[in-house]
């Protein structure tokens, strides 16, 4: 039940912040390998990449790759905050003395992340794919024309096997080993600190504090994964552009700058901040309803 949770709390969330997930990848993906300021800035910050992608692509565009996103948000955090509340109700977490472990915590939260991360890196893959694709004059990254989710899938296995599949999954790992053990430790150690406050309170500041510690460790792992996805492959599915996640960073920051690592962070800190609060407050919420009517 811990997994069914879970991964309705996540899809919850998605739904409010995917269009931020479209915003956030092209803003990662604009000016890709290029120096500043030699590339035409299509979009300037979030709030105008909200207004160019509506008004060229049209409103709906702001929710490109929604099934890809709920799918990848039901495996991927139904597995990782499924596994990490069973170790959290199995008492794994805390030390003898009854207080959290932060080593346990940030383990198992890391852990948690990369089974689920592993498994719905082909699904997270063509939602990159999806949310990148744009009309011309707005077009940041390479450009796939896939029709789907499905169609994507298909052609992909079709043409590269497996391996295709999860090409570039390995290079996504650290920035959710980073970002799940960062997310799920704060968390847990926020509500320990604060439990004289309403449950409801506690849940809420506790993702709070966790939303602003992931967005500070995992975006530029979050860049270079985004990257990793949507560069063009070969006839084999080997990537052109990076071999792997140390070269990719390397050049981008030789590229582009150490602010070439944080591309997008404004709208990582505008999508992941309401991400992290709304998925976690309601998997928190939903356990406890599920322990009051489950007596």
């Amino acid at each position: 039940m811990d997994f069914l949770m879970s991964g309705l709390a996540a899809c919850g969330a998605c739904l409010f912040t995917n269009p931020l997930e479209v915003v956030k990848t092209r803003m990662q993906l604009q000016g890709e390998l290029q120096a500043p300021g030699t590339y035409q800035r299509h979009y300037r910050n979030v709030f105008h990449a909200f207004i160019t992608i509506g008004k060229v692509d049209g409103p709906a565009a702001l929710q490109k790759g929604l099934a890809p996103a709920l799918l990848y948000q039901f495996l991927m955090n139904g597995i990782r905050l499924g596994t990490y509340g069973l170790a959290e109700a199995g008492g794994y977490l805390h030390t003898a003395e009854g207080s959290l472990s932060q080593p346990r915590s940030a383990a198992t939260g890391a852990l948690a992340g990369v089974m689920g991360a592993y498994l719905g890196s082909p699904i997270y893959m063509v939602k990159t794919h999806l949310q990148a694709q744009a009309a011309s004059e707005i077009a940041v990254g390479h450009q796939y024309k896939h029709q789907g989710m499905f169609q994507a899938l298909s052609e992909i296995g079709q043409k590269h096997g497996l391996v295709g599949l999860w090409r570039g999954a390995l290079g996504g790992l650290p920035r959710v080993i980073i970002g799940s053990s960062t997310q799920l430790c704060t968390f847990s150690s926020t509500k320990d600190f604060i439990t004289q406050w309403e449950s409801w309170k506690v849940a809420l500041v506790a993702a709070m504090v966790s939303g602003i510690a992931v967005v500070l460790a995992m975006t530029p792992f979050d860049v270079v994964s985004t990257r990793l996805y949507n560069q063009p492959t070969d006839a084999r599915g080997k990537g052109l552009m990076y071999r792997g996640m140390l070269d990719a960073l390397l050049q981008t920051a030789r590229t582009e700058g150490v602010f070439g690592m944080y591309k997008g962070i404004g709208a990582s800190y505008f999508r992941l901040g309401p991400h992290t609060i709304l998925s976690l407050f309601f998997w928190d919420r939903l356990r406890t309803l599920y322990c009051t009517y489950a007596k």
